[in-house]
């Protein structure tokens, strides 16, 4: 008879280093940095601060949001051999808008619990001095809505929706800062 081991799910996710390059302002000092060499700085400081190599990675998962231009072909990737990871190391870039790199922390998570990966460096970039809001809605390429999706959605900005939101649900200023 084989020896029960415990489920795969019962695996604990640990964050054991996190790093962040310096918030910087469109077109300022940072706007010169390709956003593969911010990536590749941040993650090879959280690899020295954490001890472990590149090598020591099952996978990267990185959120970007634009993923066009400066920030295309798997920016994740991009970043991993800019940096001279292993090349065995595979990487990918999710985009879930605004919460990409959270997204990133959440699947990495998951796949350490369901065993699938052991070691994952979980990570984000966006550098809006090089590719502006709106990047990938260029029109040459079509738009990103077909006629069936803007016949069931109606098209707002995202302080027009915070505004909808709040009046639907009656939520005050003062209601949401005292959230926090």
């Amino acid at each position: 008879m084989s020896q029960v081991l415990p489920p795969k799910a019962e695996r604990d996710a640990m964050i054991v280093a996190a790093r962040r390059t310096p918030i910087g302002r469109r077109n300022g000092s940072l706007s010169t940095v390709h956003p593969h060499e911010l990536l590749a700085a941040a993650n090879a400081a959280v690899l020295a601060d954490s001890g472990l190599a590149g090598g020591d990675l099952d996978m990267i998962v990185c959120g970007c949001v634009t993923q066009v231009g400066d920030q295309a072909y798997n920016i994740g990737r991009m970043a991993a051999l800019s940096a001279g990871l292993p090349v065995e190391v595979p990487a990918m870039t999710l985009d879930s808008q605004c919460g990409s790199s959270q997204q990133a922390v959440n699947v990495a998570a998951a796949l350490v619990h369901s065993g699938a990966a052991e070691v994952v460096l979980a990570c984000g970039v966006e550098s809006m001095s090089r590719v502006p809001l709106g990047s990938a809605q260029l029109e040459q390429f079509g738009s990103p809505y077909s006629a069936s999706y803007l016949d069931r959605y109606e098209l707002v900005t995202q302080g027009e929706s915070a505004e909808r939101i709040a009046d639907r649900w009656q939520l005050t200023r003062a209601d949401c800062d005292a959230s926090w």
